[in-house]
């Protein structure tokens, strides 16, 4: 068994919708809507009451006014930016909030819905961002896995695997280690061993993947 497949049973996760809006009629009409199409929904009256619940572990995508009394929508998508919080945002704007939009776009945004919006498009937009938090969170817990893995070896088999990922041979590595072929043979079984390791190929999975940095797609989600 591959020592990630259990991530896989993320892809079965709903997911949670955040609703932030200072409009009360808006927030329980998004909530009506959602949660008749099971979707799990909570629902907050301000950016500072949303980040004070925020769990960056949850998958999910958030819907965010982005003109509300104290925090705006902006600085929201700045707290969590500096937060490396990596949601998928769905900024709600209203006639004239052009400029304010394509800057939160810009910003990481992955799409954004002018009002009134159509409430069919609306919920294939969050089913759509749901999947991106899903594909995202996985990609998260896979890094980790991995970064795990790798943690277990000793600073001389690190130097070893990185020697391995450039494409070094056993006699070029004892070389530029200054140790014997049957040193580094050993090393390179106990690092196949500790990164449960069938062949080089999975060997290499789990060393690229580790290293992939966390980013915000900005166009995953479009055609």
């Amino acid at each position: 068994m591959n020592h990630y497949d259990y991530l896989d049973g993320y892809r079965e996760s709903a997911g949670t919708v955040y609703i932030v809006d200072d409009d009360d009629a808006v927030r329980d009409s998004l909530k009506w809507l959602l949660e008749a199409s099971n979707y799990h929904v909570e629902l907050y009256d301000s950016g500072e009451s949303f980040i004070a619940k925020y769990d960056p572990n949850t998958i999910a995508v958030l819907v965010l006014d982005i003109r509300m009394p104290g925090m705006s929508g902006l600085e929201v998508q700045e707290h969590l930016l500096q937060r490396k919080a990596d949601i998928p945002i769905i900024f709600v704007t209203g006639h004239g909030d052009v400029t304010m939009a394509v800057q939160a776009f810009k910003a990481g945004a992955v799409d954004f819905i002018e009002k009134p919006y159509d409430q069919n498009a609306l919920k294939a937009l969050i089913e759509r961002m749901l999947e991106v938090a899903r594909t995202r969170h996985i990609e998260s817990e896979r890094r980790k896995l991995n970064q795990a893995l790798l943690d277990k070896l000793t600073p001389r088999e690190q130097e070893v695997l990185e020697r391995i990922a450039n494409g070094r041979l056993n006699k070029q590595i004892a070389d530029d280690l200054k140790i014997s072929i049957k040193t580094v043979e050993a090393h390179r079984a106990s690092i196949m061993d500790k990164t449960n390791s069938g062949t080089v190929a999975d060997l290499m999975r789990v060393f690229m993947e580790s290293r992939q940095g966390q980013n915000f797609h900005k166009d995953e989600t479009h055609d």
